[in-house]
């Protein structure tokens, strides 16, 4: 079968580190990950709107398994401040290198896909952006800007960077009011040395809890892959973790390899173990949880934030 994973186009990594590493073993891949390639007319219309915008998605960058499925129905991700990543994390296709600057008019454009493309929720994210004094928070707060002003009904999720070493930089994407906070740990912290080694594990978890302290009504929200070598009471810890940090939302996904080049997948979690992370994270506390093979940050991210206004409306009725 084709999968979306064989048909989208790899850019040429632009970081030694990367193209330097040696080819890692590459598992066989079970039946519940297989996707159908996109082919539908919808599918094309979304594309066109993203090309005719010169715009850039997370969908494309990493070969995101769900693509067909959510440009089928006008859902995408849009990765602003360039293609080009200031770090070489271990598990990401994105290309890592010395990025353009920054483009003024970004901002307008996204605002007007989100219009043409009819969107209620839309997530914002970003390369990272180390070479910038704010990290490029400024930024983010302008795209959020710019969509409210043009379609003020679309409700807005960004998945930030961990802005490290930028002082100042959280709270001005967060006084920009986006209607979910998210930032991903993407594994345990015993991992983050080869999977993630240009970030720190509980800065991220300081970045998330700050959120909740500068405007304790805004929704968090934080994900990780599994599939990395990691052991299932490091995964319990790290939702703990998260808890404590009063995360709303957690999600869980399969990692899947982009090239030999990368992080190799140590085993296929099973969705049964999926489901089982999902029940967990349910009894303790999280308002939402999205855990299954094919599960990603941003994937039914609109249906996801209508349930988490549900269940906090349900938990405020509860008196907890």
């Amino acid at each position: 079968m084709v999968t979306v994973l064989d048909t989208v186009a790899k850019k040429p990594v632009r970081h030694p580190e990367k193209a330097h590493r040696p080819d890692s073993p590459v598992l066989k891949k079970p039946d519940w990950i297989r996707v159908k390639a996109p082919t539908s007319k919808i599918y094309a219309e979304t594309r066109d709107i993203v090309r005719t915008n010169k715009l850039v998605t997370v969908c494309e960058e990493a070969g995101c398994p769900n693509m067909g499925e959510c440009w089928h129905q006008r859902h995408a991700s849009f990765m602003i401040m360039g293609e080009i990543c200031t770090r070489a994390c271990a598990f990401c296709n994105v290309a890592t290198g010395i990025p353009l600057p920054l483009d003024p008019h970004e901002p307008e454009r996204v605002a007007k896909a989100v219009e043409q493309m009819g969107l209620k929720h839309v997530v914002v994210t970003s390369v990272d952006r180390d070479d910038l004094a704010d990290g490029g928070a400024q930024h983010f707060a302008d795209v959020i800007h710019a969509i409210r002003a043009l379609t003020p009904q679309t409700t807005i999720e960004v998945l930030t960077p961990d802005f490290r070493h930028k002082d100042g930089a959280l709270e001005t994407v967060v006084a920009a009011k986006p209607d979910v906070f998210n930032h991903n740990l993407e594994t345990v912290p015993s991992k983050y040395l080869t999977v993630r080694p240009g970030a720190r594990y509980f800065h991220s978890i300081r970045l998330l809890q700050r959120v909740k302290e500068l405007d304790p009504s805004m929704f968090t929200k934080s994900g990780i892959m599994v599939g990395l070598g990691e052991e299932r009471n490091e995964v319990l810890q790290l939702m703990d973790d998260l808890r404590a940090a009063d995360v709303d939302f957690m999600t869980i996904g399969q990692y899947l390899q982009p090239t030999r080049k990368h992080h190799a997948v140590m085993r296929f979690v099973t969705p049964e173990e999926f489901a089982s992370y999902a029940t967990i994270g349910k009894t303790k506390g999280f308002l939402h949880m999205a855990s299954s093979p094919l599960t990603r940050s941003s994937h039914h991210a609109g249906d996801d934030f209508e349930q988490l206004k549900a269940a906090r409306e349900a938990q405020l009725a509860s008196g907890h």
